[in-house]
Parts: structure tokens; C-alpha cells; sequence
């Protein structure tokens, strides 16, 4: 069988796994990122380079490739991070961006690079994580990946009198208000003391590059910034940045309008002033986690979508 295969991939010149070349780590090869960025944006439509420029990829993000001839073909990225859990840290990697070419698909390129992600850090880690789409489910338990609901929580809101004074917009495509976030986001507090995330500035800025860069406000007398969308009635809230423990009602008061009738909170609230009701999360992408050691991954949370890689 095996020389079965052989023969097949020389007849159709199709390049066995050793005979490609594993890499990794290298955001300032200029020609192996661009060939990463054409790989990324011909699979998920999406381009790191801006992220990369303006200074957001940093050592905590780590591709983990096969190359042919200079060109990336398949990819599994590591995130370096921690979770925050019950108010204690703990050490965690995130798996993002596993693409692979269409012409070097059924390789099992993406299955020889999570071994190796898996080989590099053995047991430098609490936890290991990702989030999958619905047509790769079989894929992750065989490396020791088990499913976890998530969960989404909300509130009704009573809406009084709104008081949206003291409210800058920051712009995702403007220099300054980009460096601002960024500063703010290092000096950050977890989002949530329950179940939060830290080192998590790099992800947290692609998202305000690519995808809520128009949902950006700063909230100067409570200086926060918080990341929300109004969608008709209801009120989603993104993220809120503070550098100390915040007044959430203060907070609330501030960004909702009078016809805000419920909150939606896309990661964990632990604020003791409101109450929230939870429901299993259903979107398009499932949580899996590995765990190591005697480490307990917590249920019922929600992680937060800023730090989602």
C-alpha cells in the first residue's frame, strides 16, 4: 500500500509530507508572511499584514507551517495567552488560523502540525483551545480536544432616561485612536474575574482593525472604552476595557438608548449590581479544550469574543 502511494504521488506530482518544509515563527520573513497572508485570505478572507505593520504581531502569536517551494500551503497558529479563572491565572494556548491549500488538502498536513504544536509545548500549558466550525468536529478529539458548550448571557433592561454625554467614538481605521485602544488594552483588567482572559492585546486589536472598527467608544468621565452595537431593541456589548473594577449600571446608563429593552454580553459578566439569565450558546463555531494536569475547565462561560482567535 505504502508503495502504492508513492507511485501515485510521483505520477501525479503531488510532493510527499517530508518532502515539504516545516517552519515556523516567522512574521518578519517578508515573502513567507505575504505567502501566508494569500493563503489566509484565499481561505478565510482575511490579511494580517496591517496587523502585522502597525506593530500587533507580536511573539505571542506563532504560525506553524509547511512550505513548498517558498510558498505556505498549510498553517496552525498558536496564541500564547492566559485565562483568567475564578480570579486565578492560568496558563493557555489558543489554536487559530489552521488552514491548509486546496491543491495539498487530505495530506494530513493539519493533523502533522497539531502533533507538532502538541510536541513543542508538551506540558508548558494549563490549557489548550480552539474554536472549530461545524464541518471539522471528528477532527480535534483525536488529539485529546473535548467539546464545551458555551454559554450566552443577557439581561432585560429597563431603560430610563439615557444619558449619552461624555461618549468619544474612536475610529479603527484612525493612527491615534488605534494607539490609544492598544495602550489602554495593556493596562487593562480582565473583563471578567469568573472567566477572563490576559496577553490577549494582539487579538483584541485585530478586531478593532477588521471587524468592530466603527463600534468603538470611549467613555471619558468613567474612562473606559467600551465595544457594542446597537441591533434594533437590543444592545450587544463586546468588550468593556477598564483599568480598575467598573460601576457596570454607570456604564449601562451610558451607552443604551431609550429603546433598549435587552443586553447582550459576549463573554462572561460577573458584575454584582445586575442580573443576567444564560443559555447554551449556539454559533457557528464550537468550543474545544484540552486540558493538563489536574486542571478543571469551568463550565457554563462565555468566552470572551475579543480574545477569540
Amino acid at each position: 500500500m505504502i508503495e502504492f502511494i508513492k507511485t501515485w504521488l510521483f505520477v501525479t506530482g503531488e510532493k510527499t509530507l517530508n518532502e515539504l518544509n516545516y517552519i515556523k515563527d516567522y512574521k518578519n520573513e517578508e515573502n513567507l508572511r505575504k505567502s501566508f497572508n494569500e493563503l489566509a485570505t484565499m481561505v478565510f478572507g482575511i490579511n494580517f499584514e496591517d496587523w502585522y505593520q502597525k506593530g500587533f504581531w507580536s511573539n505571542r502569536y506563532i504560525p506553524f507551517s509547511y512550505s513548498d517551494g517558498g510558498k505556505v500551503v498549510a498553517n496552525v497558529s498558536v496564541n500564547v495567552l492566559d485565562l483568567i479563572i475564578k480570579g486565578e491565572k492560568k496558563r493557555a494556548l489558543q489554536i487559530g488560523t489552521v488552514m491548509t491549500h486546496p491543491d495539498y488538502r487530505n495530506r494530513g498536513l493539519s493533523a502533522s502540525l497539531m502533533n507538532k504544536v502538541l510536541d513543542e509545548y508538551k506540558d508548558n500549558y494549563d490549557f489548550m483551545y480552539l474554536f472549530a466550525n461545524q464541518s471539522v468536529l471528528n477532527f480535534y478529539p483525536k488529539f485529546g480536544f473535548k467539546l464545551v458548550n458555551e454559554y450566552q448571557f443577557s439581561m432585560d433592561f429597563l431603560s430610563g432616561n439615557s444619558d449619552r454625554t461624555g461618549i468619544r467614538k474612536l475610529n479603527g481605521n484612525n493612527a491615534e485612536d488605534i494607539n490609544f485602544i492598544y495602550k489602554f488594552a495593556t493596562e487593562r483588567v480582565p473583563v471578567s474575574e469568573h472567566f477572563g482572559t490576559g496577553n490577549t492585546q494582539g487579538i483584541l486589536m485585530f478586531y478593532c482593525l477588521y471587524v468592530f472598527y466603527n463600534d468603538i467608544y470611549y467613555l471619558e468621565q468613567e474612562d473606559v472604552i467600551v465595544i457594542c452595537k446597537k441591533e434594533g431593541k437590543q444592545m450587544d456589548i463586546f468588550d468593556i476595557l477598564s483599568k480598575k473594577e467598573i460601576n457596570i449600571d454607570e456604564i449601562l446608563t451610558k451607552i443604551t438608548y431609550e429603546d433598549t429593552k435587552k443586553i447582550v454580553f459576549h463573554y462572561t459578566p460577573d458584575y454584582k449590581r445586575i442580573h443576567t439569565k444564560s443559555d447554551i450558546f449556539n454559533g457557528s463555531e464550537v468550543l474545544f479544550v484540552r486540558t493538563n494536569g489536574y486542571n478543571h475547565f469551568p463550565l457554563q462561560i462565555k468566552h470572551p469574543l475579543t480574545s477569540q482567535a
